[in-house]
């Protein structure tokens, strides 16, 4: 009975566009195991099921807790919206500030990066596989660098979502799922062009634009070690690919100034195109991570910043 319902709540959340396969997959899998080991004789999920895996164990951390039993908290919430079970949604920890602070690029890194990736050596010119990656790195990391997209965002772009005509990539399967459009800057086009027709010689009924054999899509863990790899050829300070994103953001927030557009527009603009669902988001986000904004917000948006960012009552305490 679980199976089946397992899988009718997959199906669900596919045909939402919700199913995120590389971490809600592999954990609903391991509450599964979880369930048969430990109620072999249940058919139908139950309180203590639920409460068993999600409670906290000592060695997680909050949000660590949190993206194990986030796909166990949506199962509850969809079977109590379809009156299919009375199991209560169990304690959600509170997530955690996230201190860490992503590394900033500079040039010269930007360089031998790019430089390492473009002398990638596959381990056999002769298969098809092999080959794929040699063709899709360069290209890959440098559509995170200049268009800012997620790293999951780009793996799973659909050979029918990129518009090689005019350079529009339609985002479909993104954070908050709400799909919207990037423009490829022209430099970035061309490569794709090249890049499409290199690939078409190995998979020429290819389903994802980056992908791996004919039907899937790069895996997250092979981008992550090809990148950990190239990187190392460059520095020893800790970097990841989803860096590349913040790098896009905040070379785009410093360059706002005096480029014959307002303010406001420049960071709605970049907002949208970075995926946000409103550029508060974009401003708190990046607030702390770009040294001169506080100085941009307050000379271009006077009244919105002293708003936003209002003035401490020293008499009063922090």
């Amino acid at each position: 009975a679980l199976s089946g319902t397992f899988k009718d709540f997959i199906r669900y959340r596919k045909a939402c566009n919700r199913w995120n396969e590389s971490s809600y997959e592999m954990n609903l899998l391991l509450f599964d195991k979880y369930c048969l080991e430990n109620f072999p004789n249940e058919s139908d999920l139950c309180q203590e099921m639920v409460d068993g895996w999600c409670r906290q164990r000592k060695s997680e951390s909050n949000n660590g807790c949190i993206s194990r039993i986030y796909v166990i908290v949506t199962l509850v919430r969809y079977l109590q919206e379809r009156g299919l079970t009375n199991v209560q949604i169990p304690i959600i920890p509170v997530a955690e500030k996230r201190l860490y602070i992503p590394h900033f690029f500079t040039d010269d890194e930007l360089r031998r990066f790019f430089a390492a990736c473009d002398s990638y050596k596959p381990f056999n010119f002769r298969t098809a596989s092999h080959l794929a990656v040699k063709y899709t790195l360069p290209v890959f990391f440098r559509l995170l660098y200049s268009s800012g997209l997620r790293t999951t965002e780009a793996r799973l772009l659909r050979c029918e979502d990129v518009n090689l005509e005019n350079g529009v990539v339609c985002i479909v399967n993104t954070k908050g799922y709400e799909e919207h459009f990037v423009v490829l800057h022209e430099s970035m086009l061309k490569l794709m062009k090249d890049y499409d027709q290199a690939i078409k010689t190995l998979y020429p009924e290819r389903v994802y634009f980056f992908p791996q054999g004919a039907k899937g899509c790069m895996n997250r863990t092979k981008i992550a070690r090809y990148f950990r790899n190239l990187w190392a050829q460059v520095s020893e300070e800790k970097a990841l690919p989803y860096e590349l994103r913040h790098n896009y953001a905040i070379e785009n927030i410093n360059k706002l100034v005096d480029k014959g557009m307002s303010f406001e527009d420049s960071i709605i603009y970049l907002s949208k195109s970075m995926g946000h669902t409103s550029v508060d988001i974009t401003i708190q986000y990046y607030y702390h991570l770009v040294p001169s904004l506080s100085e941009i917000l307050q000379q271009h948006t006077e009244v919105g910043f002293n708003a936003l960012i209002p003035e401490v009552d020293y008499e009063e305490g922090e």
